[in-house]
């Protein structure tokens, strides 16, 4: 079995080129493959962000008609040692977000929509 120490996750997105903006201007990640307007592929650390437009492999019909889309409750999780800030700098630079913080006995989270639709969970760990 291969494994690796790297963390795919795959969101299907609307305008691959506005997710490839986002992720890398606001987020910090860096462009891997930018295969526009089909499919891009980008990192932050350890997580490599499979963006599939409609014309990606991914986003071909099933067999039963259904066709992918973009925008569930599945999301990935970044983690920041100061919330607040980030999400008054991401605020600043009119992005949007679909809720408040909320905190809980892990932490404080908010979820900021990404150009799609699709969450990106902001985190910040508990004091211990």
């Amino acid at each position: 079995m291969a494994t690796t120490e790297q963390a795919n996750f795959r969101y299907m997105i609307s305008d691959v080129a506005a997710a490839v903006e986002f992720y890398t201007k606001h987020l910090g990640f860096t462009v891997d493959l930018d295969a526009s307007p089909a499919f891009a592929s980008v990192s932050r650390g350890p997580l490599r962000l499979l963006l599939a437009g409609a014309k990606s492999s991914a986003g071909r019909p099933m067999p039963d008609g259904v066709v992918p889309q973009p925008g569930g409750w599945n999301r990935i999780q970044l983690v920041f040692e100061d919330l607040a800030a980030e999400v008054d700098r991401l605020r600043a630079a009119g992005l949007t977000f679909r809720n408040d913080i909320l905190s809980g006995p892990g932490g404080q989270q908010i979820l900021l929509q990404d150009p799609s639709g699709n969450f990106v969970e902001l985190f910040q760990p508990a004091a211990r």
